[in-house]
């Protein structure tokens, strides 16, 4: 496309997901901390509680899963999205090589020490089996989740396609855990699909930011404006996206813009701060564009959403998105260990530090299927939503102190599956096309 940010670093959700699980930045910086005497004599305290637990404790101890434990507890205290990852936890994180694997579907994040679904994937076997958004889940396979590190919890719900797992879920309002059996299938890692809803009025469903993301969004444009009629609108569903790659997000926004300013990133350090711009455009898309966002979207789906809401090239729609408004970046360290931490805040093009507030619909339409209340599990799907603000040492907003039914019809388009049933009775996608159907019939009675 001609239009390329160089920068990899990772716009972390508070998600490891077992369907959506996002790889690795690049490594990073370390910092010195000699000639701080008050850290030195932290750290002899440290030695000697160590000494003593060695010495004293009334069984033998592991000194070195100690020290491994006083460091997870460290860095978990920073933020929900810094943590300190063994090598199987790190590997875990790389995994995005594969294009896909086997697993059940669905986003989670640790809220307050409790393993909590965010979303499940649609289409996936979590999703199918009526797995909601906000569902704790307390037990995998018999095991309870209480202290199971979030990369372990991945884990035990990966596996081959065809195994069975099991999963024992305490939900709002049943008095009584519930209980899921999982046929594990293969969750693909695409992240772009796409459709035409009518004739010039083209959808893009971006699940999320990988690193081919932007050139699939371009071919999916080209394809949707291939027909007999030019695109003359777009809805793009950013919705229950957890996000990815930082330079996939400003390429993406970078599609629809020609200048000016797409996200910055400011941290601590003159390293880690940066400015992404965009550039004039050699193909012209000028048409109108609806964004659809939820409490799923979250990080690098804010980015867009916020670039784009900023830059008056999109109208935001939907309900208020997760508010991750921070960085991370991943330090390969000895002997397979990683660490992923914060290095710094993002702004959208106004300015707006969008931590734990999330970006705001132009438009606020909540989630229902027309005509199709029946689908009770689906609406609330999209209702009960985690977001960053209700996790456990989330980063205060800057200036604050700290304190169903199978689909009936499907269409193949892009790289996956979409039902045309499901979106003709999308309360969210039907408002945004009805939107783009009336500024053409506006724009034409002004011309008449």
């Amino acid at each position: 496309m001609g239009k390329r940010f160089g920068k990899l670093t990772r716009l972390w959700l508070p998600v490891i997901a077992s369907a959506l699980v996002i790889t690795v930045g690049a490594g990073f910086y370390s910092c010195s901390m000699a000639g701080d005497e008050t850290t030195y004599k932290s750290l002899k305290l440290f030695s000697d509680v160590l000494e003593e637990i060695e010495s004293n404790y009334v069984d033998e101890v592991d000194s070195e899963k100690l020290i491994q434990s006083a460091i997870k507890g460290m860095v978990s205290s920073l933020d929900p999205h810094s943590t300190f990852m063994p090598p199987e936890a790190f590997d875990e994180l790389q995994d995005d090589t594969k294009g896909e694997f086997g697993g059940i579907g669905i986003v989670i994040t640790m809220k307050d020490g409790i393993l909590t679904v965010i979303s499940p994937i649609e289409g996936t076997p979590a999703y199918r089996a009526g797995i909601m958004a906000g569902d704790v889940i307390v037990g995998i396979d018999g095991d309870s989740t209480r202290d199971m590190a979030l990369w372990e919890s991945v884990k035990k719900m990966r596996g081959p396609r065809g195994d069975e797992v099991v999963l024992t879920v305490v939900r709002e309002g049943e008095p009584d855990p519930l209980e899921y059996t999982l046929k594990r299938d293969i969750i693909p890692m695409e992240s772009v699909r796409s459709t035409s809803l009518k004739p010039g009025y083209g959808y893009v469903w971006v699940t999320n930011f990988r690193a081919n993301t932007a050139d699939d969004v371009i071919k999916a444009l080209e394809k949707l404006g291939s027909g007999e009629v030019p695109l003359k609108g777009l809805i793009m569903d950013l919705r229950n996206n957890p996000g990815g790659l930082l330079n996939q997000a400003s390429e993406v926004s970078d599609i629809f813009l020609d200048q000016g300013t797409i996200v910055s990133i400011k941290g601590r350090l003159e390293q880690h701060t940066e400015v992404f711009e965009a550039h004039a455009n050699t193909t012209v898309r000028d048409y109108p564009i609806v964004v659809l966002i939820n409490g799923g979207s979250a990080s690098a789906s804010e980015i867009v959403a916020g670039a784009l809401q900023d830059q008056k090239r999109a109208l935001i729609l939907g309900t208020t998105s997760f508010g991750k408004g921070s960085v991370q970046s991943v330090k390969p360290l000895k002997d397979g260990f990683g660490l992923k931490y914060t290095i710094a805040r993002y702004y959208t093009p106004s300015g707006r530090s969008i931590q734990a507030e999330g970006i705001k619909p132009d438009i606020e339409v909540e989630f229902e299927l027309i005509k199709e209340k029946k689908e009770k599990r689906t609406e609330s799907v999209f209702d009960r939503m985690v977001r960053e603000k209700d996790l456990k040492n989330h980063l205060e907003p800057e200036g604050d102190k700290p304190g169903k039914e199978k689909d009936k019809e499907k269409k193949v388009t892009g790289h996956g599956l979409i039902s045309l049933d499901r979106l003709n009775h999308d309360s969210q996608v039907q408002r945004a096309l009805d939107i783009l159907v009336s500024y053409e019939i506006f724009n034409g009675l002004n011309k008449g």
